[in-house]
């Protein structure tokens, strides 16, 4: 099916052309960077921009913006950005990242629909690699696209076949510097928990981003015959990696916190052997930087306890530490204040300001310095990264028109960007 512009099911339409791609058997979804079906919704995107008559750009690191840049537009303006990303993690939902592109597209059919003539022209994005699924950096196209990160560090990253990430991208210097003109970045989401379903909101405003990492444990060991080893002759990392896993769930758990080992690699990986290593990824996320540091260090510590009683090696890498956002507070109350007057019925209450412990390319812009908030739109069942994420129809046309009304206030001819080196600016509603 293919969506007709101008009416008023554009999103369910979009939706139904993008929602087969990657889709697996077990419902999950497999749209990992560079591969055939993220290439394929990178392609499903390209045809919407088209047929919308937007001016593409891509840079070398394999983000791309379209552009909307009608006569109205004065150079002397900075641009709005929207949008999110395509890719998926491993088995993922369908909602993550795709809701956003696609409710960016309906957004602007919806602002062409009610005649809006902006003075700043209007992106939208497709960040690649947001999920960190294939290379061990979350937002990793936005990091490079933001200058975050340095791309002699990118460069050097691998997949877990070894493909290095500088053979599928050409690198600076090619393409569009996509944020060079960017003034403001909204991007709207599905909301990874259930804050909005206790608030009754189907749709809220981002606070900020607990601060976050990914830490690599390389356990090392013997490895030995399962039946002829005496367990006291065992030098064995799986039993350390077990504890280690137990000390991040009592941690977390204690402190009131986030940690979980989701990925491990076993070598040699054989059912009658014990392992001469094992390597485990801890994510870990916390309300606060310090808390976030003391969290790591004490499932570093009764980790490295455990290796010197199992006899085993223990290094710990950080791969990708986040800090904490603090999304723009003139921006998102000024939205929230807005968006509440323009839901229907008699209600004027402002919408929910909510945080989140998701990371998100809108984290890797604000720390870039570029004015940034999210709108989320409520997730019943707060599941997130698996195939049960959802949001229902009736919260996605409604987080659609919360982000056309968003855009159309921040594109209008005296609607200032936050100024984001002065915290004393002061916002009118």
């Amino acid at each position: 099916m293919s969506a007709t512009l101008g009416t008023t099911p554009d999103w369910e339409a979009m939706w139904g052309d993008l929602a087969p791609v990657g889709r697996a058997s077990s419902g999950g979804y497999l749209r990992q960077p560079f591969t055939a079906a993220e290439r394929e919704a990178r392609a499903w995107f390209l045809q919407e921009c088209a047929r919308r008559d937007l001016a593409v750009e891509e840079d070398g690191f394999g983000n791309v913006v379209a552009w909307w840049r009608p006569d109205s537009c004065r150079p002397d303006q900075k641009a709005v950005l929207t949008g999110s990303h395509l890719d998926s993690v491993v088995q993922g939902g369908a909602f993550d990242g795709p809701l956003g592109v696609v409710s960016a597209l309906a957004a602007l059919d919806e602002l062409r629909e009610r005649g809006v003539e902006p003075v700043r022209a209007l992106g939208i994005a497709v960040f690649s690699e947001e999920e960190g699924s294939r290379f061990p950096v979350a937002c990793l196209g936005s990091r490079l696209a933001a200058g975050v990160l340095a791309w002699d560090a990118a460069r050097e990253l691998r997949d877990r076949d070894g493909v290095p990430y500088a053979d599928l991208v050409p690198g600076p210097g090619h393409g569009s510097d996509l944020l060079a003109e960017v003034g403001v970045f909204v991007e709207l989401h599905v909301e990874q928990g259930r804050d909005l379903v206790h608030r009754e909101a189907a749709v809220g405003v981002a606070e900020g981003i607990w601060p976050h990492g990914r830490y690599r444990f390389d356990l090392t060991g013997r490895a030995d015959h399962a039946g002829a080893t005496a367990m006291a002759d065992r030098r064995d990392p799986m039993t350390t990696y077990a504890h280690a896993v137990l000390a991040a769930q009592e941690a977390a758990r204690v402190a009131g916190q986030r940690a979980t080992f989701g990925r491990v690699q076993v070598a040699p990986n054989g059912t009658n052997a014990i392992p001469s290593a094992v390597t485990a990824w801890l994510d870990a996320r916390a309300a606060t930087t310090d808390l976030l540091e003391e969290l790591v260090a004490a499932v570093r510590g009764r980790t490295a306890d455990q290796a010197g009683r199992d006899g085993t090696g223990l290094e710990v890498t950080a791969e990708s530490v986040t800090p904490a956002v603090a999304f723009d507070p003139v921006l998102a109350q000024r939205l929230a204040r807005h968006l509440g007057r323009r839901r229907p019925g008699p209600q004027a209450e402002p919408l929910p300001v909510v945080p989140t412990a998701a990371g998100h390319d809108a984290g890797v812009l604000s720390t870039a310095g570029v004015p940034t908030s999210m709108v989320f739109v409520r997730n019943p069942t707060g599941v997130s990264h698996a195939p049960d994420e959802h949001a229902g129809t009736a919260d996605c046309l409604a987080g659609v028109s919360a982000l056309a009304d968003t855009l159309e206030l921040l594109l209008a001819p005296d609607a200032p960007t936050p100024d984001p080196s002065d915290p004393e600016t002061q916002v009118s509603p």
